[in-house]
C-alpha cells in the first residue's frame, strides 16, 4: 500500500514563496502520476498541480506561470515550488498518488497567505 506524507505548508506574506514536499512510500511501478490539489473553506478541491513518472506536467490555470512541481523519482518524491504567493492561493493542500487500481491522498497541509 502506497502511504504518502506531505511536509513544508505554512504562513507567508504575499509575494512569498513556499516548497511543498510529498514522499510517497511503498510499491511504487509503472505510469503512475503525482500531484497537489487544494481545497479552500466552502470551495471545491481543485486541482493545483500533477506530474507523470516519466515527467510529463499539468497546471491549473491559477497557478500557471508562478507555482512549479517537480519529482525525484530515486526518492518518490514529488515538490511544489510555490512563487509570488496570492492571498486567494490559501488552502488545504492535498498530496495525491494515482496508478492503475489506486488513488492514494495525503492527509493535507495547509497553505496560508496574508499580510
Amino acid at each position: 500500500q502506497v502511504q504518502l506524507v506531505e511536509s513544508g505548508g505554512g504562513f507567508v506574506q504575499p509575494g512569498g514563496s513556499l516548497r511543498l514536499s510529498c514522499a510517497a512510500s511503498g510499491i511504487i511501478f509503472g505510469f503512475n502520476v503525482m500531484g497537489w490539489y487544494r481545497q479552500a473553506p466552502g470551495k471545491e478541491r481543485e486541482l493545483v498541480a500533477h506530474i507523470t513518472n516519466v515527467g510529463t506536467t499539468n497546471y491549473g490555470e491559477s497557478v500557471k506561470g508562478r507555482f512549479a512541481i517537480s519529482r525525484d523519482s530515486a526518492k518518490n518524491t514529488a515538490y511544489l515550488q510555490m512563487n509570488n504567493l496570492k492571498p486567494e492561493d490559501t488552502a488545504l493542500y492535498y498530496c495525491n498518488y494515482r496508478s492503475v487500481g489506486r488513488n492514494i491522498w495525503g492527509q493535507g497541509t495547509q497553505v496560508t497567505v496574508s499580510s
